[in-house]
């Protein structure tokens, strides 16, 4: 495991969102924390990734699903990231076992909680509904969990979302830890209040993707 590739990709990456997007990033200095935490995002798009590395101020070891890693070269991409799949065919995946052995390394988890993408008035920012798992890895792992929203990521699925207009509005919005000491359900319930509040709060800010502004970001 090493930072070397996942850090030449933040170089060479940053600045096509840089000169694409128009960012709204709230309360990304939650994520300087220098212990380790579990980023838990809702899930609209494969950009989700991008965005959240973009702006948290630490690396991130994202958890994906098994099928990525079946093709070589996705595979070996995400692998060279520090990520790694989960097999939520099974129980007992020893991916529960990577994550804790990463925590207790003092490193920084992504997690999707919804467990595929879900978009519109199907997101857990509606629904308030996720897969049950994420507060007993927080139990273990003694690591709190810091909500997260990604608002806006599907437009980068369109070729002209990355030229170079600052066009692109997105939001990336981060929410307080959430204490690992609690128990696992009052973990996972108070994580889908915090992802539906941030929605809420983004949305009564004056966000929309026809306008946004810049609040905070990693840079």
């Amino acid at each position: 495991m090493s930072d070397a590739f996942y850090n030449f990709l933040w170089c060479i990456g940053s600045p096509a969102f840089i000169v694409s997007g128009r960012p709204t990033v709230i309360n990304a200095a939650v994520t300087r924390r220098d212990e380790a935490y579990i980023i838990a995002s809702n899930h609209q798009s494969p950009y989700d990734v991008p965005l959240i590395i973009r702006h948290a101020a630490r690396n991130v070891d994202f958890v994906s699903i098994v099928e990525v890693f079946r093709h070589k070269f996705l595979g070996w991409f995400y692998g060279s990231m520090n990520a790694f799949p989960i097999d939520r065919s099974r129980p007992d995946s020893p991916t529960i076992r990577i994550i804790l052995d990463r925590l207790s390394r003092g490193r920084v988890i992504g997690m999707f909680p919804e467990g595929r993408f879900r978009k519109g008035p199907d997101s857990v920012i509606h629904t308030g509904i996720i897969r049950p798992g994420i507060g007993r890895i927080a139990n273990l792992a003694a690591a709190p969990v810091i909500p997260c929203v990604v608002v806006g990521s599907e437009q980068y699925s369109r070729f002209t979302s990355w030229l170079p207009l600052r066009r692109t509005r997105y939001a990336v919005v981060f929410g307080e830890p959430i204490d690992p000491k609690l128990p696992p359900d009052e973990i996972e319930k108070q994580l889908v209040v915090a992802m539906q509040t941030l929605h809420r709060r983004l949305a009564s800010s004056g966000f929309s993707i026809a306008g946004s502004r810049s609040v905070d970001s990693r840079m």
